[in-house]
């Protein structure tokens, strides 16, 4: 009976199981057959589309190669109408050859006459900038003329002047040094003469009169001061001639240094100055 029972439930169980498997197998199918077909509808409208995209890339390729072929007939009549142009343009420029090197050697000459002319303005603002230097050196010499020239003729003027008190000068030297060279040469003999008068005389004595030797000697020794004194002051003389014929004489070369520094000749003077021979000399 168990097994019965169990044998019936299994049948069941496998009718149910069947069944189920059915339906099961059922579904799947009807799945397959739907998606089956909207791939096939899928399929059928991408081959469309595809189709559709090719002929319409035919048509455009069509217009296109039939576009091309009219282009490509013009471009064979420009061609054409090129190839006529260049033979005329040949032949043109075969007549043009001649004058084309004749304009180049022109060309060339015209370059190098731009060349020169370019260093020929270079050198005419050159020459003008210093032109306008020159007229301004021109100018200040010409002021520094004007200027000289009136410093000339103020110069000229105290040269002038100069001159007369210069010569004034020398003139009243020249009478005091000769009147004082003079006077210190009588003064000088007329010692010399009393000196040699008092020698005379004191030698008379001496011979006149018997004179203790002792007394001699200190007469003589008084005598020889006196000499000696006489003898410092003729030195003294002609130290004081010497200076007063020197300081005449050095005023006589600067007075000759001043002429020639003023251009003044010595020959314009009228006399010569004299000078004064130094002592001794």
């Amino acid at each position: 009976e168990i097994e019965a029972k169990y044998t019936k439930k299994m049948q069941v169980l496998r009718d149910e199981l069947d069944l189920r498997r059915k339906t099961e197998i059922h579904e799947v199918e009807e799945r397959k057959n739907s998606h089956i077909s909207e791939l096939m509808r899928n399929h059928e409208k991408a081959f469309s589309d595809i189709k559709n995209y090719y002929n319409d890339i035919t048509l455009k390729n069509l217009a296109l190669i039939s576009l091309l072929k009219e282009q490509m007939e013009e471009m064979k009549k420009k061609e054409n109408h090129l190839e006529k142009e260049k033979a005329d343009v040949l032949l043109q420029n075969k007549q043009l050859k001649e004058p084309l090197q004749q304009a180049q050697e022109q060309v060339l000459e015209l370059q190098k006459k731009l060349a020169h002319y370019d260093k020929d303005k270079e050198a005419l603002m050159n020459t003008k900038a210093r032109l306008k230097v020159t007229q301004k050196e021109l100018k200040d010499l010409q002021w520094e003329h004007e200027v000289l020239e009136q410093r000339f003729s103020k110069v000229q003027a105290e040269r002038d002047e100069l001159y007369q008190k210069f010569t004034k000068a020398i003139n009243e030297v020249q009478q005091k040094t000769g009147f004082k060279n003079l006077l210190l040469e009588r003064k000088l003999k007329g010692l010399l003469s009393v000196l040699e008068k008092k020698e005379v005389e004191l030698s008379e004595v001496f011979a006149a009169s018997n004179v203790d030797p002792g007394a001699l000697s200190l007469v003589s020794h008084k005598l020889e001061d006196v000499l000696n004194s006489k003898n410092t002051t003729i030195k003294d003389l002609q130290l004081q001639l010497a200076r007063v014929c020197k300081a005449h004489n050095d005023m006589l070369q600067t007075f000759e240094a001043k002429l020639t520094a003023f251009g003044i000749p010595l020959d314009n003077l009228g006399f010569k100055p004299l000078a004064s021979p130094v002592l001794g000399q």
